[in-house]
């Protein structure tokens, strides 16, 4: 398969966003150049980012150069993702099925969060005098020290999908959120968008083996993860995607006054 051929690995949630009014397409801010453009069909081609896979199981080869990516089962979450779109948790398949696509969004949250700390170590490791194979080496082994148990810790998560939110919700190519670790005060969850109207939740449980049910919630507001949205627009560094332009326009105001910055910082 070419890289051209190649889906990227978010695009299950991103058909959540795509646009069929008259158009069928995605309305997305591009973060490199700051303008913002709209994409035609469902395949999510602006999300064009290579990805490096490390397996994350405890028991698994480290470096399984067959694999592409997380074993995702793709009818079923794609039918958890319409389902927690439309609020209509009776479509959203068995209990186990559920539990199942939970997993998979977990592990493609994961997934992504870990890519930019990949290309840095790449970058870090190719200054070293270390052959490629020594590399790549070396960075699936920086990756699965933090991401490893992070996931074992996940695995016994509660999860709650949160739907019918009251405005829409932003993602980029760094979606799941570590609200442990990345909000002051910190708070014990992890999330990630699984739609424009519906977010998946996971908080601590105290199980020692085994997950709970997935919970199904309808949600007026966002209660602790009000700043879900500004959190996803200042950490994209690739694209941003939305449903409403107004949204986007806000988004590329803060790009540009940031973009300046930068330039400024890097005069002479």
């Amino acid at each position: 398969m070419t890289d051209q051929d190649r889906l990227h690995p978010l695009r299950p949630l991103l058909k959540n966003w795509v646009w069929e009014r008259g158009r069928v397409g995605t309305r997305y801010l591009d973060c490199v150049d700051g303008e913002i453009k709209f994409d035609d069909g469902k395949k999510s081609r602006f999300a064009a980012e290579k990805y490096f896979y490390v397996p994350l199981d405890k028991d698994r080869e480290a470096d399984d150069a067959s694999a592409e990516g997380p074993a995702i089962q793709e009818a079923a979450l794609a039918r958890f993702l319409r389902a927690a779109q439309l609020g209509k948790p009776e479509e959203a398949g068995s209990v186990a099925e559920v539990q199942r696509a939970v997993q998979d969004c977990v592990d493609l949250g994961l997934y992504s969060a870990y890519q930019s700390e990949a290309r840095q170590a790449f970058t870090r490791y190719a200054q070293e005098p270390m052959f490629e194979d020594e590399i790549r080496a070396a960075v699936i082994d920086e990756i699965r020290r933090i991401y490893v148990g992070m996931r074992e810790q996940l695995a016994l998560y509660d999860f709650s999908v949160l739907y019918g939110l009251p405005l829409p919700l932003l993602i980029n190519e760094t979606p799941f959120i570590d609200w442990r670790v990345h909000a002051s005060p910190a708070l014990p969850f992890v999330s990630l968008p699984l739609g424009p109207y519906c977010l998946l939740v996971g908080g601590p449980s105290g199980r020692k083996s085994r997950s709970g049910p997935v919970v199904w919630k309808p949600a007026a507001t966002m209660g602790p993860l009000k700043d879900h949205n500004r959190r996803i627009a200042e950490h994209a560094r690739l694209w941003l995607v939305a449903t409403t332009d107004d949204q986007l326009i806000a988004a590329q105001s803060r790009l540009a006054v940031a973009m300046e910055s930068r330039q400024e910082d890097a005069k002479p």
